[in-house]
């Protein structure tokens, strides 16, 4: 399994909507409201980096408000 960060960036004011809506979706563990240059960030599981893209692209970026995304893939060291 492969676990991921997602950046989301919201239209103004969207931010607890979006969260709420992203939290809703297979995959994803949480999704959080925080401050800075992102407005909501998820973190996602999935069985690899392509089914990850698929998540984020087919299911995420469909939630109405977001604008853009960021995705950060966990690395073990």
């Amino acid at each position: 399994m492969i676990d991921a960060f997602v950046l989301i960036q919201t239209e103004i004011g969207l931010m607890a909507e979006v969260a709420a809506s992203v939290r809703q979706i297979a995959g994803v563990s949480n999704a959080d409201v925080v401050t800075g240059p992102y407005d909501v960030v998820a973190r996602v599981t999935d069985v690899d980096l392509d089914s990850i893209g698929m998540l984020i692209v087919s299911e995420i970026q469909a939630v109405d408000g977001i604008v853009r995304t960021l995705t950060c893939p966990v690395v073990h060291l």
